[in-house]
C-alpha cells in the first residue's frame, strides 16, 4: 500500500487587516477541524504561513486562506512531503509577519523589480549586479547562489544595520536580492527604494519558486535550501535534502555530523556543544523527551484550544 503523502501549503501577503484576533481564531478553528499542522503568523500588515496536511484535508483550508487574504502566485506555493513536516499547529499575532524592525516600510506602496526564475541566471551572472542573500547566515552556509553576498546576520532585523555599514560600497550599484519564498525580499526592496536606491531586482518566489521552476541542468543553486520545517533542507524539485536539524541551537547539520562525540540528539551538536551548560543541556533533554511523545500532547493541546474558540 502506498504511504499517502504530506501537501504542503506555504503562503504570505501583505494585506491590512483590521481585526488580525478575530482572523487568528477563524483560521485556528478551521485548521484544527481539518487536523492540519503548520505555523501562521497573522499581523496588520497582513499574513505569513506554512501549513500541512492530507490533500482532502488542506485543500479546503488552502481555498479559504486564498480568498480571505487574497493570495494570488507565487504568494504561495504548494509541495509534497513523505514524513509530517510540522508536529504541532501554531497560529500567532505578531507585530510583524516578517520581523525586520523598520515600522516605516510597506510593500504595499512599493518594491524592487520582480525577476522570473527564468531569467534569474542571467541578472546574477552579469559581474556588474551585486547578488544579496538577505537569509540568515546559518540558511547561507548549506547553499546559494554563486557570488551572492553574505551579511552573515542571524536574524532579519539586523539586515538593516548591515546595509547602513555597507551603504557607501552599495551606492548606484544595481542589486539583485533573494531570500528563501520571497517575504524578506518585499521588506528588504521596499526598504532599498525608500532609501533612494534605483536599480532593485528581487527574484520572484524566492529560491524555492525557483527550484520547482528550473531545471537542475540549467541551474545556478549550489546547495540544499534551508526550510523552517521538519524537512530542514529541500534541494531541486522542491524535494527533501540530506541536512538535519540541531534541536539545541536550531542550525542545519549534515549527517556526517552525527558521528561526532559532541552530538547528542536534541541537546548538542558540534557547532554549539562547548557554548551550552550542563544544566542547560540537561533541559534540552527533557524537551527532547517531550519531543518526541509530543503526537499525545499535540492532539490534547487542540482539543482544549477548540474549547476556548
Amino acid at each position: 500500500m502506498t504511504k499517502q503523502k504530506y501537501f504542503i501549503f506555504a503562503f504570505y501577503n501583505f494585506v491590512k487587516l483590521e481585526d488580525p484576533d478575530t482572523l487568528k481564531r477563524a483560521i485556528m478553528k478551521l485548521c484544527i477541524q481539518k487536523n492540519i499542522r503548520g505555523t501562521i503568523l497573522v499581523a496588520k500588515e497582513g499574513i505569513n504561513g506554512t501549513i500541512t496536511g492530507y490533500r482532502e484535508n488542506i485543500d479546503p483550508v488552502a481555498k479559504e486562506l486564498t480568498k480571505l487574504f487574497k493570495l494570488k502566485k507565487p504568494n504561495f506555493k504548494w509541495s509534497k512531503s513523505n514524513c509530517l513536516p510540522f508536529r504541532r499547529l501554531k497560529v500567532r499575532l505578531k507585530n510583524e509577519i516578517v520581523t525586520m524592525g523598520v515600522t516605516t516600510v510597506d510593500p504595499n506602496k512599493e518594491v524592487g523589480d520582480y525577476v522570473e526564475p527564468a531569467e534569474w541566471n542571467s541578472i546574477i551572472s552579469d559581474p556588474n549586479v551585486v547578488v544579496i542573500d538577505v537569509r540568515n547566515g546559518y540558511e547561507v552556509e548549506i547553499g546559494s547562489f554563486p557570488t551572492a553576498i553574505n551579511p552573515s546576520i542571524r536574524k532579519f532585523s539586523e539586515f538593516p544595520t548591515w546595509l547602513e555599514k555597507n551603504s557607501r560600497e552599495l551606492e548606484d550599484k544595481t542589486i539583485a536580492m533573494f531570500c528563501t519564498g520571497g517575504i524578506r525580499c518585499e521588506k528588504s526592496t521596499s526598504y532599498l527604494k525608500a532609501l533612494g536606491y534605483k536599480k532593485v531586482y528581487h527574484l520572484k518566489g524566492g529560491i524555492l519558486n525557483y527550484l520547482a521552476s528550473v531545471k537542475k541542468d540549467d541551474s545556478l543553486w549550489q546547495g540544499e535550501c534551508f526550510v523552517f520545517d521538519e524537512r530542514v533542507s529541500v534541494v531541486h524539485g522542491v524535494k527533501e535534502g540530506e541536512h538535519l536539524l540541531c534541536r539545541a541551537c536550531g542550525e542545519p547539520i549534515t549527517p556526517a555530523d552525527t558521528l561526532s562525540t559532541s552530538y547528542e540528539e536534541g541537546v548538542s551538536c558540534h557547532k554549539c556543544f562547548e557554548y551550552y551548560s550542563t544544566e542547560q543541556k540537561l533541559r534540552f533533554k527533557e524537551r527532547q523527551r517531550q519531543y518526541n511523545s509530543s503526537d499525545k500532547q499535540h492532539q490534547e493541546h487542540l482539543v482544549k484550544l477548540l474549547e476556548q474558540l
